[in-house]
């Protein structure tokens, strides 16, 4: 099997994961730390997402890939995105989720807020993650996994 199919694979099932967690789980157990969880969920998908784009697109010999994760990052942005026909609106958004998780990963101190979980960063900058943020999110990686699966399907 493809390398970029397995990403592909990886993306639908953690978008599974998020999206049950976001609709069943949180609302159960109703503690706000899981908004988190379900950020990185997803933080996961767009990266197999962009992945499995890079892997198609070096298959069919259309881009080169490097070492430099941010390079790569710019190849998808300029190159691929628009060859996959991703908005300007969804690529901004997988860029703010990633953007997002990075904060988190690299946070001091988060707290949670009037029902909002709101991470500082070290120079006491604050972003905050609400049910309705992930809920967004959530909407837009569905669109462009499936966007991403119908262009594989109807190579090249």
């Amino acid at each position: 099997m493809e390398k970029f199919v397995e990403y592909l694979d990886t993306a639908e099932k953690k978008l599974q994961i998020a999206d049950h967690m976001t609709h069943v789980t949180f609302p159960l157990i109703k503690d706000k730390r899981l908004l988190l969880k379900i950020l990185s969920e997803i933080s996961f998908v767009v990266l197999n997402c962009i992945n499995a784009i890079l892997q198609y697109e070096y298959m069919y010999k259309r881009i080169q890939l490097t070492r430099d994760a941010q390079t790569n990052l710019r190849i998808f942005k300029e190159k691929c995105a628009p060859h996959h026909k991703l908005t300007e609106q969804e690529v901004v958004s997988m860029m703010n989720i990633l953007d997002l998780a990075e904060k988190h990963k690299k946070s001091p101190f988060e707290f949670i807020k009037e029902g909002k979980v709101v991470i500082l960063s070290e120079n006491l900058k604050h972003e905050t993650v609400t049910i309705e943020k992930i809920k967004w999110f959530l909407i837009n990686c569905k669109s462009i996994v499936k966007k991403i699966r119908e262009r594989i399907k109807g190579r090249p």
